[in-house]
């Protein structure tokens, strides 16, 4: 994989950090808003009765205007100067914020529900510009690396401010109302302030016509975001996360008095330990990834959240033998480390999960469309969350079930979505399958793919050939799906016919061993580039049996004077000597290769003209190569 980089180095840039701290100071405000609110119910003395109509109503007042307005706020995001549009939110915010205060200090309650709906409208605003300003700023490598900060900073910054918020009244006492009127400000201040430090990236659609009728422009907005299978069902997958976050999150305050025998520490300390594992597995997607948009994570990553699920079902799935226990107690108590170990498994493989889904989403949207299409998300993701927290009351009302129970049926739900998500884009399973047999087999580094590869439309890219594996490996390091043209024999063996069938790879013959084959072949590589696809060869037109590159065949010169496109050199080093080459033996002897784990590398270079010739594409694989075959 790429070295000597890593997503912490954005930390240290003003295109990456300022944008950063803003969204964690907005995401850390929400949340200190929100618990001090239900703060200042018991400060206020409100019966149980009342303080239940307020956790009800208000998490609905503040997901109310993602369906209201979405459709508007992805249309002034794609419209407007991103810079600027991040100043004017931060700057509702210190305005809504201010209308809070007043309510901490007057104890009204009418108030703060109604900075709670404007505080709900913000980040409506603000969430089409959180995730589109990304591509914008970060190079095609550091796009994993940065949705993960981003999905660090957004869970940890939650954690920090449902504990903050939830003690404010608890510590301050009779100054709550000004300590928590003070606090909201002063973060929204902040984040205004770091907000005037990001530096000015250019509207994705300057031009476009604002249609102010949500009704229609949120179907409108729906529809644009569905024009790519892939992209649709990533957008199916982030939603899923939600829901499956909600549900889980939802349950854990019940969850942890009942079943663990906690005070409410251990319910903040069940959340830690969930938000904690989401952010390490967001941190560890760029280093998994090789600095590649790997989607094969996402399969990883929904099994790994079912397997812990699973499990926390089966560590307690009755109450709890004590009660009343501290966090310490509950650590000391049998059987507590398992629990504890589910929870950190369950967010970590949701980092997997989410990460890759959003930089997927990124990548594949064009950038005059991306603010819509995250509007598009925010929508489908507010259904999500209002399905999970209604389902999750229901089943327990009204059929009886228990948490764990609920644990139980979220783990089944998860593998059907799973396995129904992949089943319709096989290329999420194809690529867990690459991804997994190529780091199995090899130890891979990547040099100037994502800068190489065009980030849309039609490309032929030519690369040697040394081994079985190649266009395995190949798949596993470009970020878009190829349709690979390859012997057929090859695309025939056993197991590896399935992958390469889904990548919708293209079998071909000789001209003398199946002339049938072969004009086949051209006509579906024409037809894919027609499509805008991407189409890999490899113009030697067999495995090199000595290690050198032979001479590149004319097909490539066919292919470019029926349809002229972009033609990206790439080429694999180490490879000779390594895993599935024919220097220790024919495969069909079965002998055991040389090096297992052998470190290669895929180099690219910029594209080359369509009207490059075989001899010239040949001459610029041979470079990249050099003498490490």
């Amino acid at each position: 994989m790429s070295s000597g980089h890593n997503q912490f180095t954005l930390l240290k840039q003003r295109r990456f950090l300022p944008f950063f701290a803003v969204q964690c100071f907005g995401a850390l405000n929400d949340n200190v808003y929100r618990q001090a609110i239900i703060g200042l119910l018991f400060y206020m003395g409100i019966t149980q009765a009342e303080r239940t109509l307020y956790t009800n109503l208000a998490p609905a007042l503040f997901i109310l205007p993602y369906f209201l307005f979405s459709s508007i706020a992805g249309q002034i995001a794609e419209r407007m100067e991103k810079q600027r549009l991040i100043v004017i939110t931060t700057t509702m915010e210190i305005a809504i914020m201010t209308l809070a205060a007043v309510g901490f200090m007057t104890q009204n309650m009418t108030i703060l529900l109604i900075a709670l709906f404007g505080t709900g409208t913000q980040s409506t605003l603000f969430g089409p510009v959180k995730y589109s300003i990304l591509p914008s700023v970060l190079k095609p490598e550091e796009l994993t690396g940065g949705n993960g900060l981003v999905e660090m900073g957004t869970s940890i910054s939650i954690l920090v401010g449902m504990i903050f918020g939830g003690l404010i009244f608890q510590l301050a006492g009779t100054h709550g109302p000004i300590t928590a009127a003070t606090a909201v400000i002063v973060l929204a201040v902040t984040g205004n302030t770091i907000a005037r430090m990001v530096p000015r990236v250019d509207a994705g659609a300057p031009e476009l016509k604002v249609n102010w009728n949500p009704i229609p422009e949120a179907l409108a907005i729906i529809r644009l975001s569905r024009k790519q299978l892939a992209v649709r069902n990533a957008i199916l997958g982030v939603s899923w996360f939600w829901f499956v976050g909600t549900v889980l999150t939802a349950q854990l305050p019940t969850y942890a008095e009942v079943n663990l025998g906690g005070q409410p520490s251990v319910y903040i300390f069940a959340l830690a330990l969930f938000s904690i594992g989401t952010g390490t597995g967001s941190l560890l997607c760029e280093k998994l990834s090789g600095r590649t948009v790997e989607i094969g994570l996402v399969p990883l990553g929904a099994f790994g959240m079912s397997a812990f699920l699973l499990d926390l079902y089966f560590a307690r799935p009755g109450a709890a033998a004590q009660t009343g226990l501290t966090v310490l107690q509950f650590l000391q108590a049998h059987g507590s480390w398992r629990i504890c170990i589910d929870l950190v498994g369950i967010g970590l493989f949701t980092g997997f999960f989410v990460v890759p889904l959003f930089a997927l989403i990124q990548s594949r949207t064009p950038r005059n469309e991306l603010s819509r299409v995250i509007a598009a998300v925010n929508i489908q993701n507010s259904l999500f969350i209002v399905i999970a927290a209604v389902l999750g009351i229901a089943v327990q009302r009204f059929l009886g079930w228990t948490i764990p129970q609920v644990f139980l049926a979220l783990t089944i739900a998860n593998v059907i979505v799973a396995v129904w998500i992949f089943s319709i884009v096989p290329e999420f399973l194809m690529r867990f399958l690459s991804w997994v047999m190529v780091r199995a087999l090899y130890r891979l580094r990547l040099k100037n793919i994502e800068a190489s590869i065009p980030a849309e439309g039609p490309a032929l890219i030519v690369c040697n050939h040394v081994s079985y594996m190649d266009a395995l490996i190949l798949s596993a390091a470009i970020p878009r799906p190829v349709h690979f043209v390859m012997y057929y024999k090859i695309f025939n063996i056993p197991v590896m016919r399935w992958i390469f069938r889904n990548a919708k790879a293209i079998p071909i013959a000789g001209a003398r061993e199946n002339p049938q084959l072969m004009r086949e072949a051209f006509e579906k590589i024409d037809e894919a580039l027609a499509a805008g696809d991407l189409v890999g060869i490899f113009p030697e037109g067999a495995l090199t049996r000595d290690g050198d590159i032979a001479s590149f065949k004319s097909g490539v010169e066919k292919i470019l004077e029926t349809r002229p496109v972009p033609v990206v050199p790439m080429a694999l080093k180490g490879m000779w000597t390594s895993m599935w080459s024919t220097r220790d033996s024919r495969l069909r002897r079965m002998r055991v290769p040389r090096r297992f784990r052998a470190h290669i590398e895929v180099v690219a270079d910029a594209p080359m003209p369509a009207d490059s010739r075989s001899e010239q594409l040949e001459a610029k694989v041979r470079a990249l190569r050099g003498d490490d075959a």
